[in-house]
């Protein structure tokens, strides 16, 4: 099992989960979560007066799959995700070593 960290611009949000879902993907957890990677922020103009702002509005997606699943995954975030800008985002992986299912005590991948 790998777990995929996906963080993406806020826009990009439902082509994102469309993909992951036609993928197969059924839990997915959402964190609104601000950063700033090689792009380094931007000026904006509040109130007449110019500000540098570094920490970017991002979205953190996170779920596990079963190891198999990952390229394919990575694949369809990146189609659905990129714009071909820079600040598109990045995409983690993971090594999991056990999931249950609280419910039922199902563990491993029949736990996901």
């Amino acid at each position: 099992m790998r777990k995929i960290e996906m963080f993406i611009r806020p826009e990009q949000l439902e082509d994102v989960k469309r993909a992951l879902l036609a993928r197969g993907v059924h839990g997915l957890s959402l964190t609104e979560v601000k950063g700033f990677g090689r792009q380094g922020g931007h000026k904006e103009v509040y109130r007449g007066k110019e500000l540098w702002v570094e920490f970017l509005p991002k979205l953190k997606l996170e779920t596990v799959v079963k190891a198999e699943d990952v390229d394919s995954i990575v694949d369809a975030v990146c189609a659905a995700a990129g714009t071909g800008q820079v600040g598109d985002g990045k995409i983690f992986i993971h090594p999991v070593i056990g999931a249950t299912r609280i419910r039922t005590r199902e563990s491993g991948p029949e736990a996901l």
